[in-house]
């Protein structure tokens, strides 16, 4: 799928610019193309630096929070709401502690890091599954939350546009958070419709209906504020929340004894393994992109798609902050690399580029994560997960946009 995506990428620019010097007329095509891959080249090592950094510093502090007992105090806060949505995992079955470890590093915007421990919890499901080639309810749940990218502090999206020069990289933060939870919630819907999952069982509802009041009347304040307070609160939050986050990992880290540097450097040679081998896709597809863009073809299906949504009488400025979410589904590098790709074209603080960031936070790579997780355990029969799994990704991107024009516009 990436194969085919990638040269796709190449096949596409390489007949746009020959369009373009044959029909257009235009010999400096292909000048252009040829800088934007050495560019692109060279700012993927800039990117992968920072990258570098975030990672190696957020599964530091991950590991302080698991020695410290809280990463099993999420499980067992969770257990009786998992007992009900997956009622074929038994109570204190290593599944459940994979999972919660791996919403909370989805949670922290660690995708990366997220992987492998979503693989692990895929793994310890599968051993629960009666079938070997058919997925279980619990893994299709699993899949699906995953894939609607509950994002509660979307780090790399800071990273992102801190290393594109954005004066506060926080400023997408509440956004961020409001077209996840709109991706999250129409995910769990879809699955408890098609599982009939007992969504009103007075378990699931201690959890879901505190959370709807909360989200509910936190829009409705944010429903009284003017644009420019709303990008300040989401600037304030962010950055209390991020080193809120810290703070209470190493106070708790202390207070059970735990040797809070080591346990940061243990988790942070973990962090170094994973960023390490990322270059490699970051180049692959940010020079693809590069291509893409500078031979016309990208701004060429824009227009088409901007066309259309002016015949309709709508505004158009979203649709520069699109290719994000035309990608994502299939790959997140190259989700990634359209974002910053319209950082760099549009400013890193444009209407374009803070839609794409908010659609990175708030969607997943959905093909990639049926093909990693289900081919990670052999499940050739998916049923109902990958209906589910795009129809919160649709969600996601347009509750995103939405949410970009109340804050932003």
């Amino acid at each position: 799928m990436l194969n085919g995506l990638w040269l796709g990428f190449f096949l596409v620019a390489a007949i746009s610019a020959l369009a373009q010097w044959l029909v257009g007329g235009n010999a400096g095509i292909f000048a252009a193309m040829v800088e934007s891959i050495f560019a692109m080249a060279k700012l993927s090592v800039e990117v992968m630096v920072l990258l570098f950094g975030t990672l190696t510093l957020w599964l530091g502090f991950l590991k302080i929070a698991e020695k410290a007992g809280i990463v099993e105090w999420l499980a067992k806060v969770l257990g009786p709401l998992f007992a009900r949505l997956m009622p074929e995992v038994p109570p204190g079955h290593p599944a459940l502690g994979l999972i919660t470890m791996n919403f909370a590093a989805n949670g922290l915007g660690l995708d990366n890091a997220a992987t492998p421990i979503g693989l692990k919890a895929m793994r310890a499901l599968q051993e629960l599954n009666p079938s070997s080639t058919t997925a279980s309810n619990a893994q299709i749940l699993f899949l699906v939350l995953n894939a609607s990218s509950l994002t509660l502090l979307p780090v790399t999206i800071f990273m992102y546009r801190a290393q594109q020069g954005a004066t506060d990289p926080t400023l997408v933060f509440l956004p961020i958070l409001l077209a996840t939870s709109c991706s999250t919630l129409v995910g769990l819907l879809s699955v408890a419709v098609m599982q009939r999952l007992r969504l009103w069982d007075p378990v699931v509802l201690a959890y879901l209906i505190p959370g709807a009041l909360l989200l509910g009347g936190f829009m409705a304040f944010l429903g009284t504020l003017s644009a420019a307070a709303l990008a300040g609160l989401s600037s304030i939050l962010g950055n209390l929340t991020l080193f809120g986050v810290i703070i209470l990992f190493l106070v708790i880290g202390a207070l059970k004894r735990v040797q809070v540097y080591e346990a940061f450097v243990e988790g942070a040679k973990e962090g170094f393994d994973v960023a390490k081998g990322l270059l490699p896709y970051l180049v692959a597809m940010l020079v693809a992109v590069g291509v893409l863009r500078a031979s016309g073809a990208l701004e060429l299906a824009l227009d088409g798609i901007r066309h259309a949504v002016n015949w309709m009488g709508l505004d158009t400025r979203f649709v520069e902050g699109l290719p994000t979410a035309l990608v994502k589904p299939f790959s997140g590098s190259a989700a990634r690399a359209m974002l910053i790709e319209t950082m760099q074209a549009h400013g890193v603080d444009s209407f374009p580029a803070l839609v794409a960031a908010t659609i990175q936070g708030s969607t997943e790579t959905t093909f990639y994560v049926l093909a990693v997780y289900f081919g990670a355990v052999g499940i050739q029969r998916v049923r109902h997960a990958v209906g589910c799994a795009l129809l919160a990704e649709l969600s996601g991107v347009i509750a995103a946009i939405f949410v970009c024009y109340w804050f932003f516009a």
